[in-house]
This record gives structure tokens, C-alpha cells and sequence, in this order.
């Protein structure tokens, strides 16, 4: 019987196998934020230990980092608290790191893959949930904990069981003005939030092949909000030439080599899945989240559903109180819900494709009054490249503020958050009550949705703003 993509890349990462117990993983590439590693650093030290293989791990600052002047001293204590730690400790441990004002520096899930530091084959760890991002290069990219840290540290390995595999396959081709953003909620709606529970899932089909790297990139950083352990994406042509001149990749011979190895890299044939799920793309539109899971997602077009209408009680229970939160009434037309915030960046939807999505909305139109929308480039690079490219007069010109790179409101643990009651749309993965401050109201929508609505100020299509 054949085997499945994340088979062959777990069968050639297995360092020790024994009955009844976890395998050991020889790990590639250990990627770290200022945020969860401190407890690590301090486990390594009060054990004498150190760290085993220093090069295969980089460090970056996003989570807690400030958005708006770099150049001003950090006046939250905590942020300032993180980022002195994890300075500390990779100097102290011998880790490249790459701290605020690195041209280098930006979210883990976005200069994983700009750096060409995710690569396909890998075995890739991160203290992130949304190391899944770096599946869309074929690479076993998981997250993990705090102790799991520590030991990838010290041994470079990490024991885990091995997980079912399952394959998400989406037919056809997106219409136009249909994202990788509104695909992947499309499939977390069919499926729910448990539907890829403990799964490696790999996407595939001709949809998903259509995708650039970057819409890639989005589909498997939001497998996770579906349950999966790992998304994965067979690498290809697209993959090869994303990759090509990326600074941690090799040049000339060496890199032709790893490309053919990367080309090999592909389930086989008659592999078995544990489980199988397919999609029409063409059922696909721009889609916009109404409660406070991923899962309670709809076409714009369509209204808050009634949860008295839901079989499920569970279902049903979880849609009366996602509805009590976010302050809407069953047949509400979404297209009709007003914005107070919109937020575009996050490592879900803060790529230069993102950004350039949001531009050609905005170029020539105007932020609707009351609404407060911020832009936060996924890296430096990106910034740089929205500059250069004359985005960052696009969204001057229309009432956008583009900031610095970071997590910022995607997981509010620095100065931009959405206030209590206030309601936003927003390209980050989660909805969840207060993800983006407390009593936050959050619509996950694409950043060409994000944009429209902000032009709007209320959720719509970029299509609406034609009629």
C-alpha cells in the first residue's frame, strides 16, 4: 500500500521507534518568539544543559512587539519584560536572533518562508499553534509547548505520537475575486472546529494548486482552527520558484539538486487516508465569520443563521451563545452589520499578496467616517516592499493606517487591540470571545473583504462597492 506525504517526511525524521512508546523526531529547524520560550531558557539552565544544535534555530520578536514608533522606548512592562528575555537568552545560548529593527525581523510564520528558512522535507517546530503555515512548502511543521521547547533545544529531537492522516481535496477553480482566506473558512464551515481533530491534513486538488505559495500559506495556517495537528501541500513548480534566491536557500548546482528532491516529495497514488473530504471550489464565495468560532462562518450574502434551526444541540448551544456575544439577531443580513475596527495583517493575511489585495479595493476610494483601520505588514520586508511598490500611498491616500510589523491585534498582547463592545472585521484566524481585546467583536474575512468593508463600514464584498 502506499504511502502519504507526512508518512514518508515522519518515516525520515524517525530517530528511535519502540512499541507503546512516542517516536522520537530528529527535527530540522526549531523557530522561536519573545512570548512563550522564557520558561524554556530557564528549564535548560536549571538542568546545566545546552542548546544542541544553535544553528538549525532562529529567533524573532512579533507577538508583543509595539506597531506604530520603533524608535520610542516600550512602555509596556510585559512586552518590555519579553523582549529583554529572549535577547538574553539566544546571546547566552549562541541563536541568531533578529530583534526590532532588523530589517530580517517580522512574524515566525511569515520570515519562516521569505527567508527560505522553511524548506519542503523539514521537520519544522515552533511554541506557535499557527506553525502549521509552513505545511504549504510540503515541511511537517507542528506546534508545541513550552516543555516540548526545552527538549528540542537540548536534543534537537522531539517524541511524539504519530498522528492519522487526511486529506481535505478541493475540485476546480476559485471564481474570480474568491481568496485563499475564504476557501479555507468555507472548509472549516463544512467540517467544523473538531473536523481535523489530531489529523496531518493534506489539501490538495486542482483549487489548491491553483493557489500562489502565499495562498498556501493561508489555508494551512488556519488548518489548525479545524482540530489538525499539521496541514500539508505536496511541493511543485510553484513552490520551486517561490523559493529560488531566498537567503537561507542554496544557489546554482546545490539548489537544482534539493529541487528535484523537493519535486519527489508527494503521497503516493493509492495512499489511504484515514479520512477524505472533498469540496467544490466553484460553491466558494467571499466569506465572512458571525460568531465566535471559525466554524460560524457564511457567504457574505447570506444572513446570521437561527439556531433554533440547528439539529445539533451542542451546535445549537454554541450559536446561541456566539450570538449573545456578538450582539446579533438570527436573519440579520451580514452585509448589513455595521464596523467599528478593520484590521489587516496577522500571519494568516500579512503577505505582500494581502497587501496588494487590500490596495487595489482601496486605490482611488476613502476609510467610510468612524471607522478606524490598521495595516500591519507580516515582516519588514513586506513593509519595505508595500513602500516600494506605492501601497503605502494607497492606504495613506485612503484613510489606512500601515504600520510596522508584528502580531498586534490578531492576539492584542501589545497596544493595538479593538475596544469592549466594538466590533471588527479582520484578517487574523480567531474569533475567539476577546482574542482581540476583552469584549471584542470579531469578523474574520479576507483582506480584500477587510477592505471593502472598511470602505463601506459595514461587511461587504469588493463586488459590493461596483454596484
Amino acid at each position: 500500500m502506499g504511502r502519504t506525504l507526512a508518512d514518508k517526511l515522519w518515516d525520515a525524521h524517525v530517530v528511535r521507534s519502540a512499541p507503546g512508546e512516542p517516536d522520537l523526531l530528529y527535527i530540522d529547524l526549531h523557530l522561536l518568539h519573545e512570548v512563550n520560550t522564557p520558561a524554556a531558557f530557564d528549564g535548560l539552565r536549571a538542568a546545566g544543559r545546552t542548546v544542541r544544535r544553535p544553528e538549525l534555530t532562529l529567533g524573532t520578536e512579533d507577538h508583543a512587539t509595539p506597531t506604530d514608533d520603533l524608535t520610542k522606548p516600550i512602555t509596556n512592562p510585559v512586552a518590555r519584560e519579553y523582549l529583554d528575555l529572549i535577547r538574553r537568552n539566544t546571546a547566552e545560548f549562541g541563536i541568531e536572533h533578529y530583534p526590532l529593527g532588523s530589517g530580517r525581523r517580522g512574524i515566525v510564520h511569515v520570515i519562516g518562508p521569505e527567508l527560505g528558512l522553511t524548506q519542503p522535507g523539514m521537520t519544522l517546530v515552533c511554541c506557535d499553534s499557527h506553525t502549521t503555515t509552513h505545511g504549504a512548502f510540503g515541511t511537517l511543521a507542528l506546534g508545541i509547548g513550552t516543555s516540548q521547547v526545552e527538549h528540542v533545544l537540548a536534543t534537537q529531537t522531539l517524541p511524539l505520537d504519530r498522528p492519522d492522516t487526511m486529506r481535505i481535496t478541493v475540485d476546480g477553480r476559485l471564481a474570480a475575486g474568491v481568496t485563499a482566506k475564504d476557501l479555507v473558512l468555507a472548509v472549516i464551515a463544512r467540517i467544523g472546529t473538531p473536523g481535523a481533530q489530531g489529523y496531518i491534513v493534506e489539501f490538495a486538488g486542482e483549487a489548491i494548486r491553483a493557489l500562489s505559495m502565499e495562498g498556501r500559506m493561508t489555508v494551512c495556517n488556519m488548518s489548525v482552527e479545524a482540530g489538525a495537528r499539521a496541514g500539508i501541500i505536496a511541493p511543485d513548480e510553484t513552490t520551486v520558484r517561490y523559493l529560488r534566491g531566498r537567503p537561507y536557500v542554496p544557489d546554482g548546482a546545490a539548489f537544482e539538486a534539493e529541487a528535484r528532491y523537493w519535486l519527489s516529495l508527494a503521497s503516493d497514488p493509492d495512499a489511504v487516508f484515514g479520512k477524505e473530504v472533498r469540496l467544490d471550489a466553484a460553491q466558494v464565495v467571499p466569506t465572512v465569520s458571525w460568531g465566535t468560532n471559525p466554524a460560524q462562518s457564511a457567504p457574505v450574502s447570506a444572513s446570521v443563521p437561527d439556531p433554533a434551526a440547528m439539529p445539533d444541540p451542542a451546535e445549537r448551544a454554541a450559536a446561541e451563545r456566539a450570538l449573545s456575544y456578538m450582539d446579533l439577531r438570527p436573519g440579520t443580513p451580514l452585509r448589513s452589520i455595521g464596523i467599528d475596527v478593520v484590521f489587516i495583517g496577522s500571519c494568516t493575511n500579512g503577505r505582500i499578496e494581502d497587501l496588494r489585495a487590500a490596495a487595489g479595493v482601496l486605490r482611488g476610494r476613502k476609510v467610510a467616517p468612524g471607522v478606524r483601520a490598521l495595516l500591519m505588514p507580516g515582516s519588514e520586508a513586506v513593509r519595505r516592499q508595500a513602500i516600494d511598490e506605492g501601497l503605502l500611498t494607497v492606504f495613506t491616500e485612503a484613510g489606512v493606517d500601515m504600520r510596522h510589523s508584528g502580531c498586534s491585534m490578531c492576539v492584542a498582547l501589545n497596544e493595538d487591540r479593538v475596544g469592549p463592545g466594538q466590533r471588527a472585521a479582520s484578517t487574523n484566524n480567531r474569533n475567539f470571545e476577546g482574542r482581540q481585546g476583552p469584549g471584542a467583536r470579531t469578523h474574520l474575512v479576507s483582506p480584500a473583504v477587510a477592505a471593502a468593508t472598511a470602505i463601506a463600514g459595514h461587511l461587504a464584498a469588493p463586488s459590493d462597492l461596483e454596484n
